[in-house]
Formats: C-alpha cells, sequence, structure tokens
C-alpha cells in the first residue's frame, strides 16, 4: 500500500522513481498473488465518512491529494453499509496496471536483503508489515535496537451460496447507508444466549496455532485481536465487540432480540464472498471451521479461505524518524507505512503518500511547509514523529485523539457531531492549503 502510493506521488511529481518489489521471486506468508497493493486481511477501509469519522477524514485527505490507492479504492468499491469496501483482486490488479504503465516508474523485481546505500540517493524503505527477515535483520542492526512487534490475524471467507438464508438477513447496522444496497450490505446471524455460551465454550476448548519460540513474547495489536483471545479476556467482551447485537431487527423473529449477532460483509463485487467481521482467528483449520460452523446460518458454511495469524514488524518511529519521516542515522532513507506503527490500510498508504511527495520535493529542491497536525495525514506523521511516547509505542490507527483540541480547550464545550464537524472542516481547510503551498501538489 504505502509503497504503491509513494512511487504513484513521487512519478505524478515528474520524478523518476524505481519500485523494488521481491515478489514472485520471494513470497510470504500471507500473500498469494504477485501484485502491487494486495489485501491480505480485511477488505474493508472502513468508514468513508468524512465529516464525523477521522477514517473519511483521511480518505478524502488522500482523494485531494491526487491518491492512487483511493482513486482505484472508489473505482473497484463494493457495498458496505457507509464503509468504503473494496473488491480485493480488481483492486491490487488496476494499482498494478497503473504504476506499471506509468512513464516515470521502473520496476525492479528482486528481494532487496540489505539497508539502500547512500548510493541510490534518496530511498523509501516501504516494506509493510512483512518485511523480509534479511531486511528486517539490517534495518535492527542499524537502529541499535531491538525491533518491535505484534501479531495480526486473518478473519475467514465465506462463499455466499453456503450460508442459510432462513436464518441470516442482510441489514447493515441501524440501516446505515444512502441506498437500499448500502443499508442492506452486511449479512447476519443471530444468536440466543444459549448458543452464544456454547459457542465461547467452543472458542476456548479449540484448537490454537502454536507459536515459535521467538514470537512467544510478541504483544498482539488490540484493534486486530483474534476472537478466542477476546473470549478468554471475558465471557461477555465479543458481545460488547463485533458480536454486538445492536441496531439490527431479525425479520425471521421481528419480536426477539438477538443475544448477540455475528455480521459478514460482503468481499468482492459479485456478492459471492463475505468474510466474518472482526473474526481473526489463530484457531488450527480443523478446529476453526467446526467452531465457526456453530454460527446459526453457517452450519454448512464453505471457506473460500480460513482465518490464519501472522508476525507483523515495525520499527520504534517516535525515537528512530525525523519530522521529515527520515532515519535519523541515514538522512537518505524515509520509512512509510505500517513499518513505521501506523495502523490499517489507509493509514499506511496515506503515510506512503507524505513520504512520496517530500522526497519529491527533496529531489526537485523545492521546500515543503510543515504538514498540519491539524489533518488527519498530519496528525498521524505527529503521532509516529514524535507525538507517541517512544517507551511506550504501540501501532495506531488515525483518530480525533491524535488532533490538536479545538480552541484550545481539549473537548470544548460542543458535543460530539458538532466537536467532530468542526475537527473535519479545519483538517479540510488546512489540508487544502498545503497542498495549494506545495510544489508537489497534483
Amino acid at each position: 500500500m504505502a509503497g504503491s502510493e509513494a512511487a504513484w506521488q513521487i512519478a505524478q511529481a515528474g520524478v523518476p522513481v524505481i519500485l523494488h518489489e521481491m515478489r514472485p521471486s520471494q513470497g510470504t506468508f500471507a500473500h498469494q498473488t504477485a501484485d502491487f497493493a494486495e489485501l491480505v486481511c480485511s477488505n474493508s477501509f472502513r468508514s468513508d465518512d468524512n465529516e464525523q469519522n477521522a477514517v473519511g477524514l483521511l480518505h478524502w485527505e488522500m482523494r485531494q491529494a491526487g491518491g492512487l490507492i483511493m482513486e482505484m479504492g472508489d473505482k473497484f468499491a463494493v457495498p458496505a453499509g457507509g464503509a468504503l469496501a473494496v473488491d480485493r483482486e480488481p483492486f491490487a490488479r488496476g494499482v498494478t496496471e497503473r504504476l506499471t504503465h506509468h512513464p516515470m516508474i521502473t520496476i525492479d523485481y528482486g528481494e532487496i536483503s540489505g539497508l539502500p546505500p547512500k548510493s541510490w540517493g534518496a530511498t523509501i524503505i516501504a516494506t509493510g508489515p512483512l518485511t523480509s527477515p534479511s531486511l528486517a535483520q539490517a534495518i535492527r542492526a542499524a537502529s541499535g535496537e531491538d525491533q518491535l512487534a505484534f501479531f495480526d490475524a486473518i478473519a475467514p471467507i465465506v462463499h455466499a451460496d453456503s450460508i442459510d438464508m432462513s436464518k441470516a438477513w442482510f441489514q447493515s447496522r441501524y440501516d446505515k447507508g444512502e441506498t437500499e444496497e448500502e443499508s442492506t450490505a452486511y449479512l447476519n446471524c443471530p444468536m440466543d444466549k444459549e448458543t452464544y455460551e456454547a459457542f465461547i465454550d467452543g472458542l476456548l476448548a479449540s484448537d490454537k496455532t502454536e507459536f515459535k519460540d521467538w514470537e512467544k513474547d510478541t504483544p498482539y495489536f488490540d484493534g486486530c485481536l483474534p476472537i478466542e483471545v477476546m473470549a478468554a479476556r471475558g465471557r461477555e467482551t465479543l458481545r460488547f465487540g463485533p458480536m454486538k447485537p445492536v441496531g439490527l431487527t431479525n425479520p425471521h423473529q421481528p419480536d426477539v432480540k438477538a443475544y448477540a449477532v455475528v455480521q459478514l460483509r460482503r468481499d468482492n463485487a459479485l456478492g459471492t464472498l463475505f468474510n466474518i467481521v472482526g473474526f481473526q482467528t489463530k484457531m488450527k483449520y480443523g478446529a476453526q471451521a467446526d467452531t465457526l460452523r456453530m454460527i446459526p446460518g453457517l452450519e454448512k458454511a464453505e471457506f473460500a479461505r480460513l482465518g490464519g495469524i501472522h508476525r507483523n514488524t515495525f520499527i520504534n518511529s517516535p525515537s528512530l524518524l525525523d519530522d521529515q519521516l527520515r532515519f535519523k542515522q541515514q538522512p537518505h532513507l524515509r520509512f512509510a507505512g505500517q513499518i513505521t506503527g501506523v495502523e490499517g490500510y489507509v493509514e499506511s498508504a496515506s503515510m506512503g503518500l507524505l513520504a512520496g511527495r517530500l522526497a519529491a520535493a527533496e529531489a526537485l529542491g523545492q521546500p515543503v511547509p510543515a504538514v498540519p497536525n491539524t489533518t488527519a495525514i498530519g496528525a498521524l506523521m505527529t503521532h509516529i514523529t514524535g507525538g507517541a511516547d517512544a517507551k511506550t509505542f504501540q501501532p495506531m490507527n488515525v483518530n480525533f485523539g491524535l488532533f490538536p483540541p479545538l480552541d484550545g480547550v481539549k473537548g470544548g464545550r460542543r458535543g460530539r457531531k458538532e466537536r467532530y464537524k468542526a475537527y473535519t472542516d479545519r483538517a479540510k481547510a488546512d489540508w487544502t492549503s498545503w497542498l495549494q503551498k506545495t510544489a508537489v501538489a497534483a
């Protein structure tokens, strides 16, 4: 995501760029293709509301900057009830084709096993959460400290025609969405209390993936916990998390309130695949299929892909990067994307967008004003380059808590909707002004 966006922004500024990609000659245990920007977990870019949601605001800023990831996301969008979700394979192919055919971009396939030398000139390392072991070791050695790491998990994907629609129904939570297609973008599978308790028992008793010795002390990222880890934290945790029953009415039993609800979101444009929302898991495949088929409506579920777990790595950016995303010890290197400690597809892509613009401006000898920390992109960059405490640094999604307070008063006296609207109005004005001032604006 970040590398693709960085290369695009540099090329669009008229600066030649070489894009290095180790796949397909060197694969990972999560990727399945050689396409750029392959989505290996959810297909959702999350909320597209640019007035009340920080993620939606991030979408807006990237669109205004001519972002390739958002352009392809919009082109290959599938209904998601107020969120932006994409048809993953056409999306990745679209990104790949645009980069491959850009006259200013040269693609060089092959693994980069060490830190790029100074002779390469300005270089961006945007290797994502699955950095090759040899390069990760080189980064660790150069930084003089241990690389931080966390586990990320992949949610299962179900064939739509194997779902029992006499039990499941289409509805977005609170009927959210401007069209009928959007307001019915999710499939819902209800549970009564007895079924929920049996499901929790099944999760807790299921066979789990065993970690290697070097993985055992790696912390999870709280925004992407496996469902069995959540269940172990308390029997009600899932019912107040991804299985919350609010905002939904079961047309099969309109007078019965579900105790818990499992939601599935469309995963492709054809509507033939649905991923189970929030159901990242480290269960072994056999136990996983058996446990998931305890969900009403999924008793005969056929899986296009079962869930999995992988180790993600990220650097301690607050101590290693300057306010231009440059590696302090070797300033010809910039880092971008999830390896910097931002979490999420669009957060990662936005750091690639920014790193690309900063690198292009540097190559052109053009000064670039500081990115306002009142914007979504600026708030994220400020967080990872010094706003966060290096001693407790963990991956972070964009959120309004990263933004400077309004009117100099944290929260002020405004209601939440008014406050969020004020955040987004301020961000839009400041981002528009920054784009107008920068020499590499699209």
